[in-house]
């Protein structure tokens, strides 16, 4: 005859609190050097610390927000510092005319070059991971040195290379915007790939197995089982590919013509007079930063689990 199974629960005393075991690699604390244990003496210096290098590097975000809602009869260099007497949005209406068709070209710029970068970036970091083919170990390496090849050192072959292609300026139908995205595509395969093998590192192949004995190819693995995996490594690819084409500026200036302008070279144009409207100057850098400020928010939850994937794999 069997016999009832009796599950044991422990009760913890109100007012009592569990101790917390360490957790594994993590030393004791009484086994840490004195120098070393947190006290509230050195925690509420820790973070006085931290609370003025924020406010410090916080300072050209606070006179930019500032000057940006002043009156302009109000905005001068000496008063930079002063908050505004009254809220004003004449700034924005002055600059934002200036800034319209910039903030368009930039919009069909970025958009499709972040995308496309990142799913190119997804299938190279998918095959170089996962598969041995020939020279495998050689192809990573080559791809990681686009990374260390600053734009300085090529904007000429790629000038040149872009003219004879018919993708630069008034040589080509959409004024360099289509050089221009080419141009940002293939500079970020690089970072992308990197990205992305870090992330299929981590990824068991017995999942790869068990889609290969459903009868799946490389590229049904790819589109059914690692594209939706990738969540995370596409929000830092984006995030990084985004950012970079949207700041771009000597690219832009290069490779595009008046009409087909991206918003860094309006901005540029907006504070590069011999009369600086500082006002104007200031809310236009507000206005073109939000678009990167908003993809930050949208997809920052997944930062830096992509960031970190591959690096916390047991061994």
């Amino acid at each position: 005859m069997s016999r009832p199974m009796v599950r044991a629960t422990a009760v913890i005393p109100q007012g009592v609190r569990p101790t917390r075991l360490p957790q594994p690699g993590e030393t004791p604390e009484r086994e840490m050097p004195r120098w070393q244990r947190p006290g509230p003496v050195r925690t509420t210096l820790r973070y006085v610390v931290l609370w003025a290098l924020a406010a410090f590097f916080l300072m050209p975000v606070y006179v930019l927000i500032v000057t940006s809602f002043k009156n302009p009869a109000d905005v001068s260099v000496t008063r930079i510092w002063e908050l505004p007497t009254s809220l004003s949005f004449d700034n924005f209406g002055a600059v934002l005319p200036k800034l319209s068709s910039g903030f368009r070209n930039s919009l069909a710029l970025s958009i499709p070059a972040s995308l496309i970068s990142a799913l190119l970036g997804c299938a190279n970091g998918f095959v170089l991971s996962k598969f041995r083919f020939p020279l495998s170990n050689v192809v990573f390496p080559l791809i990681l040195f686009g990374i260390f090849v600053p734009y300085q050192a090529v904007i000429i072959p790629v000038s040149q290379t872009m003219t004879g292609l018919g993708l630069r300026g008034s040589g080509d139908a959409t004024g360099g915007l289509l050089g221009l995205m080419l141009i940002h595509i293939i500079y970020g395969l690089p970072i992308t790939t990197l990205i992305f093998r870090n992330h299929f590192v981590s990824l068991p192949d017995a999942l790869l197995e068990s889609a290969r004995l459903d009868g799946a190819g490389v590229l049904r693995t790819w589109v059914d089982l690692a594209v939706p995996l990738a969540k995370p490594a596409f929000a830092v690819a984006v995030i990084w590919q985004f950012t970079s084409t949207w700041n771009d500026f000597m690219f832009g200036a290069m490779m595009t013509n008046r009409d087909s302008w991206p918003v860094t070279i309006a901005l540029n144009n907006v504070a590069g007079g011999q009369s600086v409207p500082f006002g104007q100057a200031m809310a236009g850098a507000l206005l073109v930063s939000l678009p990167t400020l908003a993809i930050y928010v949208l997809l920052g939850r997944f930062f830096m689990r992509g960031l970190l994937a591959g690096t916390l794999q047991e061994r």
